[in-house]
């Protein structure tokens, strides 16, 4: 299963299942593993502490409450994060036990509304406690559940002194997360700490690329560049697969259509490259203009047609935030 095949694609719970509970909780991931996601995807960064936890951002103004916790109010600060001049609270100035006060909320409210019924319940889990949860479910259902982590801004971190990379590995590997088969799958959008990675274990690596902008560990350097068929074939030299944006697979005509697919899928395939493409969410406002039902952007649209179309390039898997659509669509 770990690498799947275009016949019977993974489907990956982007961040738990975030369509329908507040994202890298631990309540997403466990409602995801319930719908049947094949892995759940937590995004990693850092405490002060050294302590692995699930964030999308290490910036938490927009995932938690901490904006409205005056005790917190002094932590409040600016940084310079990938060329990037951010403002908020960040995880690397809050120990883990400061971080269980905080609760999750919602990070789309505007498309999401239902979701903020669960606002202010949830606590920002732990690598540790989220791999708990995968044993538990997988006793409980006798299935195999994947991880699929990502190290966020593993550069910066290192540069402060909080380097993710040893404390991933040696984590999944007291959890007996060490050989290429293993259901694991680490990511990143940086170059250097893939290849770091591959010097230090043999879980499968994935090498995240986006339409536009660049790995941001090597400036001059370009997504676009690594898509081509000499830049997979470096990619294949440390990596196992591939997590591109959907645009990079399929992108949209001048009417906010799906146009017709690029050679990337071909190409990494016969670099011998997995692809894993993200991110396939069902309301209107993230779908084609033409797969849209109705005029609100926060209305279900047809994303099933959507996963089907990208089906047909021969991806490997794909990210979901609705795993129940994600999980009828790949079957």
């Amino acid at each position: 299963m770990l690498l799947a095949s275009s016949a019977n694609p993974l489907v990956i719970a982007h961040r738990g299942a975030s369509g329908e509970r507040p994202e890298h909780t631990l309540e997403a991931y466990a409602l995801a593993i319930d719908q049947g996601a094949d892995f759940i995807e937590p995004d990693l960064v850092s405490t002060r502490d050294g302590v692995l936890v699930a964030r999308h951002e290490n910036e938490i103004s927009e995932t938690t409450d901490v904006a409205a916790r005056p005790e917190f109010a002094s932590r409040k600060t600016s940084k310079l994060i990938d060329g990037q001049t951010l403002t908020g609270w960040f995880t690397e100035d809050f120990t883990l036990a400061e971080l269980k006060t905080l609760r999750a909320r919602e990070r789309l409210p505007q498309l999401r509304k239902a979701n903020t019924a669960y606002d202010g319940r949830y606590e920002v889990p732990t690598l540790l406690e989220i791999i708990a949860l995968v044993r538990k479910r997988q006793s409980e259902t006798g299935r195999t559940i994947g991880l699929y982590p990502e190290t966020k801004h593993p550069s910066y971190f290192r540069s402060i002194g909080l380097p993710i990379e040893e404390k991933l590995v040696a984590t999944l590997g007291d959890a007996g997360y060490d050989g290429a088969d293993d259901p694991v799958f680490i990511q990143s959008f940086e170059v250097e700490n893939l290849k770091r990675l591959r010097g230090m274990t043999k879980l499968p690596l994935v090498q995240l690329m986006a339409g536009a902008f660049g790995p941001p560990d090597l400036p001059g350097m370009t997504y676009a560049e690594m898509s081509t068929q000499p830049g997979l074939a470096d990619i294949a030299r440390y990596a196992n697969a591939i997590g591109v944006e959907k645009a990079m697979v399929i992108p949209r005509d001048a009417s906010g259509d799906l146009a017709e697919p690029t050679a990337l899928v071909r190409d990494a395939h016969a670099a011998g490259l997995k692809v894993h493409v993200w991110t396939f969410r069902r309301e209107n406002y993230f779908l084609p203009q033409d797969l849209r039902i109705g005029a609100d952007p926060a209305a279900t649209g047809n994303v099933t047609a959507e996963i089907h179309a990208f089906r047909a390039t021969g991806i490997d898997g794909y990210f979901t935030d609705n795993v129940v659509e994600g999980v009828a669509a790949a079957r």
